[in-house]
């Protein structure tokens, strides 16, 4: 993935690698609204949404190509299993494709990582048997983890049937690295894929990312990276 620059990336690829981020606490319904529109006119892959927004999302994105997902005991992860599943077959039944849940983080970080493990099982069985489709991300928050810890969480991810490792919700002190992409890559096979999140801002960031061999980033500056990519290539 090395080779990787502006210049080598079509508009589309780059496009849909966009998770366009609508999570602000505060956002409304007709800003969520906008968002979406922004989404489908921009093509990106998919738009993130709160979970009471998900109807709306795919109401609104109904007969474009982008697709709904959602987040899953969103920022901190501190839900009862029982919760998250709860909120997991919600999202689908609202329209949801692709969940972003995040981990017990305090577990992980106390070494309790069979419980974490069996607790992302839990969900991802649980979605799956709702909707085979589904697509599990599982949000880490490496701002709180080691070195170690975000590999014992790569490994826990995979054995645990999802499909993306992910590195922040957006909300912490401080989001994605490159440091922790590649860490993280490196820690999974080739049937797991990157997602990066918080503090993606610029296409500069974006092409970094991509290097790395991460296939999606989140970003609510979607807009602004690609029309500086549409600015550079002159399109």
């Amino acid at each position: 993935m090395a080779h990787i620059t502006v210049d080598t990336l079509t508009y589309t690829q780059l496009a849909k690698s966009f998770d366009h981020a609508l999570l602000r606490p505060e956002m409304t319904t007709s800003e969520v609204v906008l968002g979406c529109n922004l989404a489908a006119r921009y093509d990106v892959k998919s738009v993130c949404v709160k979970p009471c927004d998900v109807r709306l999302a795919a109401e609104t994105l109904a007969g474009t190509s982008v697709l709904v997902g959602t987040v899953i005991s969103f920022p901190h992860g501190n839900s009862p299993t029982s919760i998250k599943i709860a909120e997991s077959l919600q999202a689908i039944d609202d329209g949801a494709t692709e969940l972003d849940v995040v981990i017990n983080i305090g577990l992980l970080r106390g070494g309790e990582v069979q419980k974490v493990e069996d607790e992302v099982r839990a969900v991802v069985q649980a979605a799956k048997k709702r909707y085979l489709g589904v697509l599990i991300k599982v949000i880490f928050e490496n701002a709180y983890l080691s070195r170690e810890e975000i590999v014992l969480a790569c490994k826990l991810t995979e054995r645990a049937g999802a499909e993306f490792v992910k590195t922040s919700t957006g909300f912490a002190a401080t989001g994605h690295t490159i440091e922790d992409l590649r860490l993280m890559r490196e820690s999974v096979s080739e049937r797991i894929e990157v997602k990066a999140s918080g503090g993606v801002k610029t296409l500069d960031q974006v092409v970094a990312i991509l290097q790395t061999g991460t296939t999606r980033v989140g970003s609510s500056s979607t807009d602004k990276i690609l029309d500086e990519f549409k600015r550079v290539r002159g399109l």
